[in-house]
């Protein structure tokens, strides 16, 4: 399966290429073009092209988010002329309210700040003119590398005893990059294998948790790995802010269809991060050579 991926430098494709390395049945082509047309999807002769999320657009310039959607437009025309299956994945932001339960698959966001209902306007041409879509809803992502990670820019700011702050008040589900890049891979080649399950899918770690403990978690675990080599750290602090009042805002999206239709299984995103940071202190750590017997 030849999969077409757009913005090279996003911590989505970079987990996607780790996972194509792993494998035979896979060969990805990466560009990092603003714009595709139907010409690009013919010549690396795609048989999916996915366009990973724009991670923030609730806290980005609505010009930014205006372009996205237009970037994403221009996709799917391409899509629609070459008859090439799409991927679009969203960010939970797109849940401007939130909700107090569990967000589910069938329920539509309905923002009311204007750039971002244009960019629910591209999921509804989406729906409209290909049927072959899959529109992916992700929690808020975090990675070892590429824009959009996260974790890289925290544990920098952390390491410069800079002042990271974070609302308490905000309940999301952090996701792993390299969990969704395993889950899309497995949905798209069940898809070519007939499934013919096209639609909505939400996809995030288990267990809510505000971006202040999320942090934190992140500033102990560093303390303990980098004392555990023999570091002596002084991370910046961290401060809680209160974004709403009152009731907590709570973006947190159901998984059941995934699990039900591909047999995607959410990811506890605490064992990811332990790995993450694993491989972060190993590669931190020299390699000492055995010392010869004599």
């Amino acid at each position: 399966m030849k999969l077409l991926l757009l913005d090279a430098g996003h911590c989505l494709s970079l987990g996607l290429a780790r996972v194509a390395n792993t494998r035979t049945d896979l060969e990805l082509q990466v560009l990092d073009a603003v714009r595709i047309d139907a010409s690009d999807i013919r010549s690396h002769r795609a048989d999916v092209v996915i366009v990973p999320p724009f991670v923030s657009p609730a806290d980005s310039a609505p010009a930014d988010v205006t372009a996205h959607a237009e970037h994403v437009e221009a996709v799917l025309a391409a899509c629609v002329e070459t008859d090439t299956p799409l991927v679009w994945c969203v960010a939970d932001q797109m849940f401007e309210q939130g909700g107090e339960g569990l967000l589910d698959e069938e329920e539509v966001p309905s923002p009311i700040d204007t750039a971002l209902r244009r960019v629910i306007a591209t999921g509804d041409r989406i729906r409209a003119e290909l049927p072959s879509h899959l529109i992916v809803r992700l929690g808020p992502l975090f990675g070892p590398d590429g824009r959009d990670a996260w974790l890289p820019t925290l544990i920098e700011s952390l390491l410069a005893g800079q002042e990271v702050r974070a609302a308490e008040d905000v309940i999301l589900c952090p996701t792993s990059v390299d969990a969704v890049a395993m889950a899309l891979v497995g949905m798209l080649q069940q898809q070519r294998c007939g499934a013919g399950s096209w639609g909505a899918y939400h996809l995030a770690g288990t267990e809510p948790i505000s971006s202040y403990a999320f942090i934190s978690v992140v500033r102990t675990q560093l303390i303990t790995r980098l004392e555990g080599i023999g570091e002596e750290v002084s991370p910046g602090p961290i401060k809680a802010l209160t974004l709403n009042s009152g009731t907590p805002l709570r973006r947190v999206l159901n998984c059941r269809r995934v699990l039900e239709t591909f047999g995607v299984h959410q990811k506890p995103w605490r064992l990811e991060l332990s790995r993450l940071l694993d491989d972060w202190v190993a590669q931190r750590t020299p390699v000492t050579s055995p010392q010869e017997d004599v």
